[in-house]
């Protein structure tokens, strides 16, 4: 699984603290990290985190990503940001029990964590915790376990209406405030990682146009 680590311009601080413990994490199990930043706060391309939903999408729409961890200072604007997107299930995780239960009983491909709110001693440890719950046992198994057909049966309803719901993510991307868009993919390593991964010719002769 690649799973990308995207932070915004108030976290972008913390971004290596976070790339740690998901590495230290997820690469033993087989997972691949890559890191879309920001990776500083002084980084050039200041991601806001509604950009961070449309780099999500277009990281999870065209293949380039499995899964997306993101947030911002309370996870709650990244979360709406991601979910406003078709091809994205985001949940607001902020402790083990939030990522056992998103995993097995949403079975989403995004996670928005807090990373200012109750982030003091200990915080990589949470994080470390967090991936673990969250990567460790699976997806979409349910819980508990005598709700797994009722849950499973409700996620296979949420995904037909989500399909329903949304339109097509170039047609969203073209109709957007183009420097907003532009904004998502100006990142130091977006190009250098996104295409080598991408799966999605539209997405990628999409993106291509948008970008400046």
């Amino acid at each position: 699984m690649k799973i990308a680590l995207i932070n915004e311009n108030s976290q972008a601080a913390k971004n290596s603290i976070i790339e740690t413990a998901l590495k230290k994490v997820v690469e033993p199990m087989g997972h691949e990290v890559i890191n879309y930043g920001m990776y500083a706060a002084d980084d050039a391309a200041q991601l806001t985190y509604v950009q961070n939903g449309i780099l999500a999408a277009v990281l999870l729409n065209s293949g380039a990503a499995d899964y997306v961890i993101t947030g911002c200072g309370t996870g709650e604007g990244a979360m709406l940001a991601l979910n406003s997107f078709p091809g994205v299930i985001c949940g607001h995780v902020e402790d083990p029990v939030d990522a056992y239960t998103f995993a097995h009983v949403n079975d989403g491909n995004a996670v928005a964590m807090p990373f200012a709110k109750g982030f003091g001693w200990g915080g990589e440890l949470n994080l470390e915790y967090v991936f673990e719950k969250l990567f460790g046992f699976g997806h979409g198994q349910g819980y508990p376990r005598e709700r797994v057909e009722p849950e499973q049966r409700n996620k296979k309803i949420l995904d037909g209406v989500r399909a329903k719901a949304f339109r097509d993510l170039c047609d969203i991307l073209e109709d957007l405030d183009p420097e907003l868009v532009a904004g998502a993919f100006a990142g130091e390593h977006f190009s250098e990682l996104f295409f080598k991964d991408c799966r999605d010719e539209k997405i990628a002769a999409c993106v291509k146009k948008l970008m400046k």
